[in-house]
């Protein structure tokens, strides 16, 4: 993705980082995973010419001729100028088009909404958002219906055929967090009936998928983010309330049941006042920052309308540092069972809040008995808190032009 934000990288220790190997395959039957797989390695290193493909796919040239010629004859991919200073005749990179293919991304969360457009190579080319005390099915039917209407609008009429469709990414079971959002009593369990795939691909008439919203953002820094090419790693993504993904061999891991990273679960250092102790949920999540405005006097709607909190005072610092806290002690507990190369934190604040939590992770880190676990490299994410919508964008692109494209569509249980 373009214009994203510079990210920090701490090496805690040395990591290694692992090279993913893709192979084709000449087999009859196998055309459209091999246009699959040429698209892929395009996306993943912006420009291939066919005899680069060839060698890292295993295909012959003259099947990769072929594939190309009827990728671009579908405006998928397109010739760049040719490279030169070369012996022998200059070679042509493809690299995506990105007019070839559009979606929509819908990211629903517990204090706003937001809608993109996206096109085939991750540029975002419309944003709008919306902001609200707490979603009700109704009010995101009504942002979906005139949304849609308004992106499209912004395209050539020409280009909507290459539309693909709309992915949703959305906190499962919105129904259970009707107090920690302050919504009047029983207005949350509208969300129990609604089908929230159906209902959007009855408004606007596209296909639609949906997944949940973290599970989402890990996805869109896989594909847009990602700038250290990690192919194993654990991903934090602080949002109202604190979410992950896992990715391994370079593929989303969702587990058998779909329930992979769900690090808001796992528990903390800190009391929970009961003899227990506090779920990462409720020590790492915005929500609690909310809360404590709320109990100094301070309007909580201003975490979403400061552009760097520092006019929120001095218990964001206190906030910064019980999240970086929980999250060193949660990658711990991950290291200890998987061996990741790097662990990558974002969330819906603003870049310079990113960047201390970073940091105040990592000297929780280097302050903790780590014996037995293995170093691993601290990355920022690259998108912010637009990363649950292209997240949700990234779906239609997955179903029809990637490799797996049921990673993060397939049947949970």
């Amino acid at each position: 993705m373009k214009n994203a934000p510079t990210g920090q990288v701490v090496t805690v220790g040395a990591a290694t980082q692992v090279k993913r190997s893709n192979r084709g395959s000449n087999q009859v039957g196998v055309r459209l995973y091999n246009e699959r797989l040429a698209l892929s390695l395009i996306r993943q290193q912006g420009s291939l010419p066919k005899a680069e493909i060839a060698r890292q796919t295993g295909l012959s040239p003259q099947t990769i001729s072929v594939i190309l010629k009827q990728l671009e004859s579908a405006g998928l991919v397109r010739k760049e100028k040719p490279l030169r200073g070369q012996v022998g005749q200059p070679r042509v990179p493809f690299s995506l088009n990105p007019d070839g293919a559009y979606s929509f991304g819908l990211k629903v969360g517990r204090r706003s909404s937001d809608l993109i457009l996206m096109d085939f190579v991750g540029d975002i080319k419309q944003v709008i958002h919306e902001t609200y005390p707490y979603p009700t099915p109704e009010a995101v039917r009504i942002f979906v219906e005139n949304g849609v209407k308004s992106l499209q609008a912004s395209l050539s009429e020409s280009l909507w055929p290459r539309i693909a469709g709309i992915g949703v990414g959305c906190p499962f079971e919105l129904w259970n967090w009707g107090e920690e959002v302050g919504a009047p009593e029983g207005i949350m369990n509208q969300w129990r009936s609604f089908d929230i795939r159906a209902e959007i691909e009855k408004i606007t008439g596209l296909p639609t998928a949906n997944c949940n919203d973290a599970t989402g953002a890990c996805a869109a820094e896989l594909v847009f983010g990602n700038p250290n090419g990690f192919q194993n790693f654990l991903y934090f993504f602080v949002g109202t309330f604190i979410g992950g993904g896992v990715v391994l061999g370079g593929d989303l891991f969702i587990g058998p049941q779909g329930n992979a990273g769900a690090i808001g679960s796992m528990p903390t250092h800190l009391p929970d006042g009961s003899g227990g102790v506090r779920q990462l949920l409720n020590a790492a999540s915005i929500y609690t920052l909310e809360k404590r405005l709320v109990a100094e006097g301070t309007d909580p709607a201003r975490i979403w309308q400061s552009s760097d909190w520092k006019d929120l005072g001095p218990v964001v610092d206190v906030w910064v540092d019980e999240v970086s806290a929980g999250i060193a002690y949660a990658i711990v507990s991950a290291m200890s069972i998987i061996d990741f190369e790097a662990i990558v934190i974002d969330g819906a604040f603003p870049p310079n809040i990113r960047s201390r939590i970073l940091a105040g992770t990592s000297r929780t880190l280097e302050s903790m008995d780590l014996q037995g676990v293995s170093p691993v490299m601290l990355a920022e994410g690259m998108l912010g808190g637009i990363a649950r919508a292209i997240g949700g964008a990234c779906l239609p692109l997955l179903s029809n032009y990637a490799l797996d494209s049921g990673v993060l569509l397939k049947a949970v249980g």
